[in-house]
């Protein structure tokens, strides 16, 4: 039987048992929003169930979903290009590898072109 509340302490964490503002799962759920990243930017080429047309797919940076959407908008500016974000990767439509390559080395990313 899980305790969800205390009439000490309010609401608890299911998983930790912690009251919420002191819980440590939002540690281990930050890390896990960030994905398993391992410090490397992955550049993928992907034109798989998209009718034939190209996407550049940026994987693996860790920031938070307000940074990522606001560096998404960056690259997409430099590319001159539309795009998404989808779980918690960025989309770039077309084939940018090259050019993304350059932009996200020169703000400090380690980067590796992935894929076809």
């Amino acid at each position: 039987m899980n305790l969800v509340y205390s009439t000490d302490q309010g609401r608890l964490c299911p998983e930790c048992r912690q009251p919420i503002a002191q819980c440590t799962c939002k540690i281990a759920s930050k890390n896990k929003l960030a994905g398993n990243t391992d410090g490397i930017v992955r550049l993928h080429r992907q034109t798989q169930g998209r009718g034939g047309k190209v996407v550049t797919i940026i994987a693996g940076i860790a920031l938070d979903p307000a940074a990522l959407q606001q560096l998404a908008k960056v690259l997409k500016q430099r590319c001159g290009s539309g795009g998404a974000i989808k779980d918690g990767a960025i989309e770039i439509q077309g084939d940018h590898r090259d050019q993304l390559k350059i932009e996200l080395e020169q703000r400090g990313y380690k980067v590796k072109l992935a894929g076809g």
